[in-house]
């Protein structure tokens, strides 16, 4: 019990010494100091979904020093210089931390001109909290324009501001579920300002700003800069299903089609009668049984176009047009988050083709402010999702996308309360509960220590490293050294059926140990590394001595099925040894009750044990019915849709994208060995797939791999600069040729192994 005690007493000394001061930020404040003010509108706003508009004329020496403009608001914003959009949604969901407030940073160099300059700029304010947002409780605007080092423009009672009278704050029910800070949007074009963005427009009569706030002040308090890119802006596009303009709407539902599941705005142009309502909204209104998001536009007298600018997710859009209105045009904006698909995977069945390209697409319409269970009902940044899909982004996107899991990061860390509990989703005004299982999925092995393996950013793992130390301290053994389960606020598990939850949390406290371990080694904190080790050897033996029965893994009241996805996290957690897994096995042929979102853990063990036959064949089966549906772009939260589904059903959550980690992975065999990928391997297991090419896009370069599977083995593998990759060729193959020329290999577990430096090889084996 000595390494137990030992453990215990540095993470509680450690909790007992923090007292919530700055320093407990871990975030980095790069502005501290603001000279400009908070400004607002003189008229009274209401209380929730407010727009105010701000304009402001200066003059401006062009010079090769840049120019920068850093602004806040709470919530949203867009920005026109001299009547050309700079910013489409500027802003970000409210909370770096419980208290403070984003900003962004605008690099204006190329876009001011010589001379008088105007600056526009449309400010959303929520005004109430949600699951992806924590208000501030009141609407503000702030600005400072940097040339070089020097102030030339800052926000002042010279600005001109009023709430923008086109905007109606109140919508008729049904409002948006209250997961969801965003408030339906509607507008009435009879009180539209024509061209009010343009610099030649006279804003004279405009009442100037009142100021509310000097630099950091509450209620918006520190600012934190933005740590994501902008969004990439798709631009104004046709619908794909043909519609001929110009028609006269007959009244109908006017259905028009995505090319995919997107977060978009749409856009009309219509010929109207005055006092028309127009009302826009997508397949997904009511996606996972509750009231989402919403646009109505109420037209004036003549020709006109609009773009309603909240953005809502969907396969197809509605338009409800009042009958006899003339239709001139209708088109939709996609934007979404700033990064590539430069990742790929085919191979010769067209189904895990699909599957790959359809978890690609769950996991970018789930990429915006944070990532998300869902684009529709919740926008919510739960951490069981954000581990799967952090781990599907490393894969599939460019690396832009590592910034949102950073962000995500260091958001959770930086919302710990004062008796050091972590909960999601956050940034959060409305929810406040810990999911034990998720919280430990998250600071372990495959959440926190997959983004550092991935990616070498030590500085992301310094930050963390002390709040997961406080977080784990919360955790306490029994004599048997098994977990004292944390009900936290939702003892979750997983949705379905058969959750054996005790021995799920066991399985992931230990990859939250194994991640902890590996942290401590990366920050050279040795003596840590010594108390951990000790504990999870101890773990690891008291666990077998309890937890196993013989043929499977069970708690000792657990009266239901086998648990199938503890099962599974006993095997990738390093818990169950190859003597139990034949066993396991078994189980994992007949027992299938977890979700999609675990299926994931289950899966990959097949892959560990050496099934991958069957951990293709097993996830053909589970995942056939969504991979397979025609119409649906994305994949769903559950195994069927709506009723048959979990936790209200969405169809697009990309906890079920596992498969895309795991092609790349384990079929195609590419993972990194040590952090930031200067050394990787390349250990394909393709199973019965006769045909496979990958391109993971990784911190060093693109890594390609291409292998024929067939009576001669074929791999044709690309290594980066500045890398060693270790290449396995499985045993059963006597002749390896690499580039038609011998090469000095070893041989372990089954495989010949070949270090390899940066180029192109390709292998060529027969047995």
């Amino acid at each position: 019990m000595k390494w137990l005690s030992l453990f215990i007493l540095i993470v509680t000394i450690a909790c007992q010494k923090r007292n919530n001061s700055p320093k407990d930020i871990i975030h980095t404040v790069t502005t501290e100091n603001w000279k400009a003010n908070w400004i607002i509108t003189k008229e009274t706003l209401p209380d929730k979904n407010a727009w105010l508009a701000f304009r402001k004329s200066f003059q401006h020496k062009k010079d090769t020093i840049s120019t920068t403009l850093r602004l806040a608001v709470d919530s949203k914003y867009w920005l026109w210089i001299n009547g050309e959009l700079v910013v489409f949604e500027g802003g970000l969901k409210r909370g770096p931390t419980p208290k403070d407030t984003y900003y962004d940073e605008i690099d204006l160099t190329n876009t001011l001109k010589e001379g008088e300059n105007t600056i526009a700029v449309l400010v959303w304010y929520f005004g109430k909290d949600g699951m992806t947002h924590k208000s501030s409780g009141k609407a503000g605007l702030i600005a400072e324009m940097y040339q070089g080092d020097s102030l030339i423009l800052q926000t002042n009672d010279s600005w001109k501001a009023i709430m923008y009278p086109a905007y109606i704050s109140e919508s008729e029910n049904p409002q948006p579920n209250w997961r969801l800070p965003e408030s339906n949007i509607v507008f009435d074009a009879r009180k539209d300002i024509q061209d009010w963005i343009q610099p030649d427009f006279d804003h004279q009569n405009w009442p100037v700003a009142k100021v509310i706030g000097e630099g950091i002040s509450p209620p918006w308090n520190q600012l934190f800069k933005r740590p994501i890119p902008f969004w990439k802006d798709f631009g104004l596009k046709a619908y794909t299903n043909e519609m001929s303009f110009p028609f006269v709407s007959k009244g109908d539902t006017i259905k028009a089609k995505l090319p995919y599941n997107a977060q978009v705005t749409p856009f009309l142009k219509v010929k109207a009668k005055a006092g028309e309502k127009i009302t826009m909204f997508t397949d997904h209104y009511k996606g996972g049984g509750a009231y989402n998001m919403r646009a109505e536009y109420i037209t004036k007298e003549g020709e006109q176009a609009h773009e309603s600018l909240g953005w809502i997710n969907g396969e197809e859009m509605y338009y409800i047009i009042p009958e006899g209105i003339e239709v001139l045009d209708l088109k939709y904006r996609e934007t979404g988050y700033n990064t590539e698909f430069s990742g790929s995977f085919s191979c010769d069945d067209p189904f895990y083709n699909r599957l790959w390209q359809k978890a690609k697409r769950t996991l970018y319409v789930t990429m915006r402010d944070n990532y998300m269970d869902c684009p529709d009902r919740e926008r919510a940044q739960w951490w069981g999702d954000v581990v799967l899909e952090s781990g599907e982004a490393f894969y599939a996107m460019d690396r832009k996308a590592d910034a949102l899991t950073k962000k995500g990061m260091l958001e959770l860390m930086n919302w710990q309360r004062r008796d050091s509990t972590i909960f999601s989703p956050i940034p959060a005004g409305n929810w406040d509960k810990e999911l034990p299982g998720q919280m430990l999925m998250s600071v372990g092995y495959y959440g926190f220590w997959n983004y550092y393996l991935q990616t070498g950013d030590l500085e992301a793992i310094q930050q963390i490293y002390e709040p997961v130390k406080r977080y784990l301290s919360l955790w306490k053994l029994k004599e048997d050294y098994s977990v004292v389960i944390r009900k936290g606020g939702w003892t979750w598990g997983d949705w379905g059926e058969n959750k054996d939850i005790p021995l799920l949390m066991n399985t992931q406290y230990y990859l939250a140990l194994k991640g902890y371990k590996n942290m401590s080694e990366a920050l050279d904190n040795q003596k840590e590394v010594d108390s951990v080790i000790g504990l999870i050897n101890n773990f690891k033996e008291a666990f077998n001595k309890t937890f196993w029965m013989g043929d499977h893994y069970r708690s000792q009241d657990y009266q239901g099925e086998i648990d199938d996805r503890s099962q599974g996290l006993a095997v990738v957690s390093g818990l169950a040894d190859p003597d139990k897994y034949e066993a396991i096995y078994k189980v994992l042929q007949t027992e299938k009750h977890a979700s999609p979102y675990m299926e994931k853990y289950i899966l990959e063990a097949l892959y560990i044990m050496g099934y991958e036959d069957f951990a293709l064949q097993r996830m053909k089966e589970r995942f056939a019915k969504m991979v397979n549906h025609p119409t649906i772009t994305t994949l769903w939260e559950g195994w069927g849709i709506g009723a048959e589904g979990f936790g209200g059903g969405t169809t697009n959550h990309a906890w079920s994208g596992g498969g895309l980690t795991l092609l790349s992975q384990y079929a195609a065999g590419v993972s990194p060995t040590s952090p930031g990928y200067k050394t990787f391997q390349i250990k394909p297991q393709p199973g019965f797939l006769k045909h496979i090419k990958v391109v993971v896009p990784s911190v060093m370069g693109n890594i390609e791999v291409e292998i024929e599977n067939k009576e001669t083995y074929l791999l044709k593998v690309k290594i980066p600069e500045r890398t060693k990759a270790t290449v396995h060729i499985p045993s059963l193959y006597k002749k390896i040729k690499v580039n038609k020329a011998k090469v000095i290999h070893t041989e372990t577990e089954g495989y010949k192994i070949f270090d390899m430096d940066p180029g192109v090889y390709t292998f060529e084996a027969h047995e």
